[in-house]
């Protein structure tokens, strides 16, 4: 049923907001029809509706609270009380998905969220929509949501995680929660919601052309094609614009109607009578089918993209006069006058009544404490119980568990030979997997493969497909997949086949992993350790690709834990450490396996074996920022390092020993972020001369903390060099040794300090 209405124009200079809070009064007013006979609760709203007389007023309310929340906003934006303008106007029709969805459905939903919102919250009682959207509004402390950290649309009690407003990011861990939905009864992991649960996931039209939106929708089809389920409800709102760029008319439709493995549904967002049973077609189907479901939202854009947006400077009057016609709010107060569930004075009476409600939230929310201390901001980025950390990763109570995986006693890994840094990590790995029954492991070529270097060998056949699985060839969507397996209460190891490959995904993790604590208040979290194949010195297999140094791209993410051994032992307590952090503290961890020294058996000669370690007993594991210190006792020099330049680093010792008669410690950090600043400090106030060796490049390395660390605890005047990559990318075969630090490099450094 069309909207009759005139909107009389406006002059340009007039707020587009106040326009369309004044149509809304205008159209009741004017509204001359005759009501039909007001339908029973239980009746439909208008005949044919699967919406029905209740279901509508709630939904209607719904509508009313996002509308005022956005007016809202407007006003008090200009008196320094809200601080967040991008407003859900023209969405409002999200709120029937909230209402055909249960509130244990996981849902990421981009920021023209109010509707859905304030329907959801009906799900529980006890919960005001108003009150704790507008501490979100004011960035009080008291926002349940993210604690006044942002504005966000969230709450742990509805499953509702917060997001950021990163283009199209949520998509990945969206379709990752729908998987690990499913994966979680093939091993046996009991789920924090129920097993017929779906995962909701909202974004606009503009952002489905994102790659990042992409590489979900092509998973989303893949896990279809391969028969796996995968119950996301993907809802494209569809608004017709992206800003200032208009969508193509029928881009969307005519993008997803034929996607083969995506089940395509369409419903009018504009009017809940007819919308209602489109929705709930959409809603039923994904959670029967457990198959991947696009919804296709019709919505509008009313009052600009946010108050920042004066769309009369690139819009002309009559295009926005006619955008404002498709209110969904006129076309609901039609439906309510036409159906006879209200008059005209009672629906203005419970829009006004809505408005000065919004208001009194916003002026009470403007009272409210805000976040005044530093601390206070950062307590939950990145929570730290050393002592039940250091509890956990010592815990070896499963000891029946690593029998029956390694076969006798004899067959242990601590009663092996030394071996080297793969086999370790290989060993630690079948460990953990022992002691967590809710770790997978998963990536490209990782399971009968068992990876492009045999790391992951045997874990597939030990542990099945459902623990140990390939992904697509896809960094993003693996990222994505950890974070879902996350959301659910499993411990993913994701594994990123080399480190230049984890630049393609590194949002997933900068944006969205180590930002989740945060912006959630700490409700909320997604542990994982991220294993990745890094850094530099591969012999006959190079080009940039396969020798990245660059470090500095995890060192720059807020939270993210960085470690990197240089030898099997550190590897095997380290990776318990990690696992124990993710695991008691929800951490996010990057695990750097050196890969030159996978297989590095030898130290200074040919078969020394001084480079094999012995396999650490399961109750042992590394205090998170210990370094591992080789001759402690020495004062001349102290050469910093870490990964291949701790090998490099002891040969080189040994070489300046010789020459200088100097006695030479090395130290390996082994934790990249945060560094231990302290023992830094404190072992270069133990030396004459400090030497830092960084195979990283000269701008913006590991090195460069490493020195700060030495000047800000006080030991800058001593003499002071480092050995570096150079700023270049590193090229084929035998010229990448040019760009990347050596022994001789290292000695000749030494020779300068002297």
């Amino acid at each position: 049923m069309p909207v009759a209405m005139s909107i009389p124009a406006r002059h340009k200079d007039v707020n587009r907001a106040k326009v369309c809070d004044d149509n809304f009064t205008e159209f009741v007013k004017s509204w001359s029809g005759k009501p039909l006979h007001r339908p029973a609760p239980h009746e439909p709203v208008l005949d044919g509706s699967a919406c029905t007389a209740a279901d509508f007023l709630e939904l209607f309310e719904s509508q009313l609270v996002s509308r005022h929340l956005d007016l809202m906003a407007r006003v008090l934006r200009v008196q320094q009380k809200v601080f967040y303008t991008i407003g859900s106007s023209g969405h409002e029709g999200n709120a029937m998905v909230a209402r055909l969805a249960r509130h244990t459905d996981p849902a990421f939903l981009h920021y023209r969220s109010g509707g859905f919102m304030a329907e959801r919250f009906r799900k529980l009682p006890g919960m005001d929509p108003v009150m704790d959207s507008a501490l979100s509004f004011a960035a009080s402390k008291d926002d349940p949501a993210s604690g006044g950290r942002h504005k966000v649309w969230g709450s742990k009690p509805l499953w509702v995680l917060p997001q950021t407003s990163t283009i199209a990011s949520h998509l990945p861990k969206a379709l990752g929660t729908a998987i690990a939905i499913e994966q979680a009864r093939r091993i046996g992991h009991e789920l924090p919601i129920p097993d017929d649960s779906i995962a909701i996931c909202s974004f606009g039209d503009a952002s489905s052309n994102h790659a990042t939106a992409q590489t979900a929708f092509n998973t989303a089809q893949w896990t279809a094609y391969q028969r796996l389920p995968a119950p996301v409800l993907f809802v494209c709102e569809d608004n017709g614009i992206g800003i200032s760029v208009k969508t193509p008319g029928g881009w969307i439709g005519n993008a997803f109607r034929h996607r083969d493995g995506l089940d395509y549904f369409f419903a009018d967002g504009l009017d809940i009578a007819s919308g209602y049973g489109q929705v709930q077609a959409a809603v039923e189907h994904c959670r029967r089918t457990r198959r991947p479901t696009f919804l296709h939202l019709k919505t509008t854009r009313i009052m600009g993209h946010a108050g920042t947006d004066f769309e009369i400077e690139w819009r002309s009057i009559e295009e926005l006069m006619a955008v404002e016609a498709t209110d969904p709010l006129l076309r609901s107060a039609e439906i309510a006058l036409v159906s006879g569930l209200m008059s005209k004075d009672e629906l203005l009476g419970r829009y006004e009544a809505m408005r000065a409600r919004c208001f009194a939230a916003a002026e009470e929310a403007d009272r409210r404490p805000k976040l005044t201390d530093l601390a206070e901001v950062m307590a939950p980025l990145a929570p730290f119980t050393p002592d039940k950390v250091a509890a956990e990763a010592a815990r070896a109570d499963y000891a029946d568990r690593r029998l029956a995986v390694f076969g006798s006693e004899a067959k242990l890994p601590e009663n092996q030979p030394p071996r080297h840094l793969a086999i370790q990590i290989n060993q630690a790995l079948h460990d953990l997997f022992c002691k967590y029954p809710e770790a997978l492991l998963f990536g490209e070529d990782v399971a009968q493969k068992g990876g492009v270097y045999t790391v992951t060998k045997g874990l597939h056949k030990a542990f099945k497909n459902a623990r140990v699985f390939n992904t697509l060839l896809d960094e993003t969507m693996i990222l994505g997949l950890a974070q879902g397996y996350a959301n659910v209460g499993m411990l993913p190891m994701p594994e990123i086949q080399y480190l230049a490959y984890f630049h393609n995904a590194c949002d997933q993790i900068r944006g969205e992993a180590c930002s989740l604590q945060f912006f959630s208040n700490g409700q909320y979290r997604n542990p994982m350790v991220m294993r990745i194949a890094s850094l530099g010195y591969q012999r006959g297999f190079g080009g940039h690709f396969h020798n990245d140094n660059s470090i500095t791209a995890l060192r720059d993410i807020p939270g993210l834990v960085v470690g990197c051994p240089s030898r099997g032992d550190d590897a095997a307590t380290m990776l318990r450490t990690m696992m124990a952090l993710a695991k008691v503290d929800g951490r996010v961890c990057a695990y750097l396996e050196p890969i030159a020294l996978y297989m590095a058996k030898d130290l200074y000669e040919p078969g020394d074996g001084q480079w094999l370690t012995s396999y650490p007993a399961p109750d042992q594991a590394m205090v998170v920022g210990d370094e591992r210190v080789y001759a402690p006792e020495a004062r001349d020099l102290v050469i910093f390092s870490f990964g291949n330049g701790v090998p490099m680093s002891l040969r080189a010792a040994r070489r300046i020993e010789a020459a200088k008669g100097w006695k030479v410690r090395v130290v390996d950090l082994r934790w990249l972020q945060p560094l231990n600043a302290a023992a830094i400090a404190r072992h270069a106030g133990e030396c004459d001369r400090i030497l830092v060796v960084d195979e990283g490049r000269r701008s913006a390395g590991v090195g460069e903390g490493i020195i700060t660390a030495v000047v800000e605890g006080g030991q800058g005047a001593k003499p002071l060099r480092r050995v570096v990559g150079e700023d270049t990318y590193t090229p084929l075969a035998g010229a990448a040794f040019l760009v990347i630090p050596s022994d001789d490099d290292i000695v000749a450094m030494a020779e300068a300090l002297a």
